[in-house]
């Protein structure tokens, strides 16, 4: 049974249909990369997993229905949630948005605090900052420390590099392979960078005004000159 399963899956924002009958399947501790152009419908999937958009089908965590759960249930279940746009609270300093990522947990937050250093170790010396003041690099590592202080089964990454220099970017992606190789969690990743999700994700699916247009291993459709040309970019 996949982690994650997603089948005829539609959602809407008001009277516009942004998906059609999406169906997808992330297995446990697999990173699965969604592509296609702007307007195709892959932030609009993260948010019918996460429970911040009008959805219908069948969308299910570990055999457990998502359909009728909202982002604190989806949280609760083990979905991180990581939007466009990083989505920190800029007027709150650095670990008041740590503590925030772990709000669904119980107990005290030093163990994962610690963890989660081991990650981003140049947070320590940052605990009081304003996240607001942080550079954009920072703020987008800054959004992924709080997703893992939620120790998350799934996590959703929407456009991680979107507008950072190419040194940062390939430090996230570092961190996001080190992260599904020591804990094991599963990521369906959304990123305008064909090539760097085709090289960290098994598999890929491509979207097409709202629908899966092409599925496979991320080796497949490097190879497939019509995908390559078409949804690619390269």
């Amino acid at each position: 049974m996949p982690l994650l399963a997603l089948r005829d899956v539609d959602a809407r924002y008001g009277q516009v249909q942004a998906l059609r009958g999406v169906s997808l399947t992330v297995d446990e501790g697999e990173i699965v990369a969604m592509l296609g152009a702007n307007g195709a419908g892959k932030t609009t999937t993260l948010r019918a997993i996460s429970g911040t958009v009008r959805r219908s089908g069948t969308l299910e965590l570990d055999g457990r229905s998502l359909a009728r759960t909202g982002p604190e249930q989806a949280a609760r279940l083990g979905v991180a949630h990581v939007p466009e746009g990083r989505g920190t609270f800029s007027e709150l300093t650095v670990w008041e948005n740590l503590r925030l990522g772990a709000h669904t947990r119980r107990g005290p937050l030093n163990d994962d605090f610690q963890r989660v250093l081991g990650y981003f170790p140049w947070l320590e010396g940052r605990r009081a900052q304003q996240a607001g003041t942080l550079s954009g690099g920072e703020q987008q590592m800054l959004a992924l420390a709080r997703a893992l202080m939620q120790r998350p089964r799934l996590l959703l990454l929407d456009e991680p590099s979107l507008g950072l220099a190419p040194l940062v970017v390939a430090e996230i992606f570092r961190i996001v392979r080190e992260l599904n190789e020591r804990e094991g969690a599963a990521v369906l990743l959304v990123e305008q960078n064909a090539r760097t999700s085709l090289s960290t994700a098994a598999r890929a699916y491509v979207l097409e005004v709202g629908a899966v247009a092409y599925a496979g291993t991320s080796e497949e459709l490097s190879e497939r000159d019509s995908i390559r040309r078409s949804y690619l970019g390269y």
